[in-house]
């Protein structure tokens, strides 16, 4: 062989080792380390003292809620009445059924309220239950024929206008459904306690206590 092409052969050879070796050292997989701070761990996540400066924070949307209010069961006092205007009126709606007992009811509180009547209250009281009993012909044995509802709602006026009063309850018996019954009377102390139902058992046993 040709010396000269043998040098040449040589020196290519070790140009394409030394590119190879650069190669290798370029592709190689560069080691990865965490810092380290002070005295504190590589685990350690070090943003959690950093300000945040409010951001996420939900609760100030929130409205605040004031003192929770307990229910109390004492009677309010009644309005007197005076010469130009009643006391404190009770507006008793009552029929079979709830739903036109309902409506009929929001139907009043919302024309007092279009008539700047003041509404005190507007509950409903317990619902009675009448049971229908039959004969037979022959014999004298009864049985339950219908159970019926008595559905009641109270809307609760004060110091109604006198002028103002037969307007209002002209207005009202001409949009009375059919069904309905509608009252009106002053506010006692009786009335006050209907609205809470009858416990016998409860009371036998304060008696018991009180003896």
């Amino acid at each position: 062989m040709n010396p000269v092409f043998r040098k040449l052969q040589v020196a290519f050879t070790q140009q394409a080792f030394v590119l190879n070796q650069a190669l290798t050292l370029c592709r190689a997989t560069p080691s990865i380390q965490h810092p380290v701070y002070g005295t504190a761990s590589a685990n350690d996540r070090q943003y959690h003292n950093m300000p945040t400066h409010g951001i996420g924070r939900w609760k100030y949307l929130l409205r605040k809620k004031g003192p929770s209010k307990k229910k109390d069961r004492q009677m309010k006092p009644i309005v007197a009445a005076t010469n130009t205007a009643y006391g404190t009126l009770n507006v008793k709606v009552s029929g079979y059924d709830m739903t036109l007992v309902e409506h009929y009811a929001q139907y009043i509180h919302n024309f007092c309220n279009h008539l700047d009547v003041k509404v005190g209250l507007c509950y409903a009281l317990p619902t009675k239950t009448t049971e229908v009993m039959l004969m037979q012909e022959q014999g004298t044995k009864m049985y339950v024929d219908a159970v019926l509802k008595t559905h009641e709602r109270v809307i609760q006026l004060k110091s109604l206008n006198t002028t103002l009063c037969p307007i209002l309850m002209d207005v009202l018996l001409k949009n009375q459904p059919e069904g309905v019954q509608l009252s009106v009377k002053e506010h006692t102390e009786a009335d006050y306690k209907m609205r809470f139902k009858a416990r016998p058992e409860l009371e036998e046993l304060m008696a018991q206590m009180n003896q």
